[in-house]
């Protein structure tokens, strides 16, 4: 049986919430949606810098379930990017 779902602690909402290809024969080919806590996972890792023990800490989330925020997030932003999908950042469990 799984464990209580923790909160986890992200450091603001994001400023921009959609992001869609642009371009001439854009196809629609569908959305993905990156929770909050994706988002955040991956704006502390990638763009900020710091390593996942710190970034785990920052969320109040264990490292492995970092990990598994960061993987997720990761490979839904490739699979936008490579297909031409629109992303919409939304829901996920957290706090402020």
């Amino acid at each position: 049986m799984p464990g209580r779902r923790r909160c986890r602690r992200v450091g603001c909402r994001p400023t921009f919430t959609s992001f869609a290809p642009t371009g001439e024969n854009v196809p629609d080919s569908g959305v993905v949606v990156l929770s909050i806590d994706e988002y955040e996972a991956v704006r502390l890792k990638d763009l900020e810098g710091f390593d996942q023990s710190t970034c785990a800490q920052m969320m109040e989330i264990s490292q492995p379930t970092f990990h598994r925020l960061v993987i997720t997030a990761r490979r839904k932003v490739a699979d936008a990017l490579t297909n031409g999908k629109t992303i919409h950042i939304e829901g996920g469990h957290y706090r402020l």
